[in-house]
């Protein structure tokens, strides 16, 4: 279980990190691939909005419904079932999917609760995995608690970032 970053709410801030995350992966020589639910796809957004960086990144999935998990990723229903949607499991299977179904060397998959939803869902909880070719998927689980889907998924976003950020380095 991860601890809640410290986030102090500014685009900026995630555009520097997101920044740094395409430097790095140039450096490195390594395209990303982004597979995301609850936040839709602006983890995606916000590395193709780097110019002169964007390169590397090689595609994102967004996989709102289970459906789209499934036809898009090869994430088995049986795992959704099971576990349910917003699931390590399910992350990991997102993070694996998306590297297998890209030309892409690094990988990562967000999903959760990013606002309130039915009873028995956690408002702020998100699962994020990253994936690299031939290494084992980091799992993370974070509790953001309540305060509403933009922030949910600016935590998320960031955290994703961060994550790929460590692995890159």
């Amino acid at each position: 279980m991860g601890e809640e970053p410290a986030i102090d709410g500014k685009a900026e801030d995630l555009a520097a990190l997101a920044s740094e995350v395409l430097e790095l992966a140039q450096h490195t020589g390594l395209r990303i691939v982004t597979a995301e639910s609850c936040t839709g796809g602006m983890l995606s957004s916000l590395l193709t909005n780097i110019e002169g960086l964007s390169s590397c990144f090689e595609r994102g999935f967004a996989v709102y419904s289970d459906d789209a998990k499934t036809e898009m990723l090869g994430v088995e229903p049986k795992l959704i079932e099971r576990y349910g949607a917003v699931s390590a499991e399910v992350a990991r299977a997102m993070a694996q999917g998306a590297l297998a179904r890209s030309l892409a060397q690094i990988a990562v998959a967000i999903t959760g609760f990013a606002g309130p939803g039915a009873k028995e869902d956690e408002e702020g909880l998100v699962h994020i995995a990253l994936a690299r070719e031939s290494a084992r998927p980091q799992l993370r689980e974070y509790h953001f608690g309540r305060g509403g889907r933009d922030r949910t998924r600016h935590h998320a976003v960031q955290t994703a970032l961060q994550m790929m950020h460590d692995a890159l380095r």
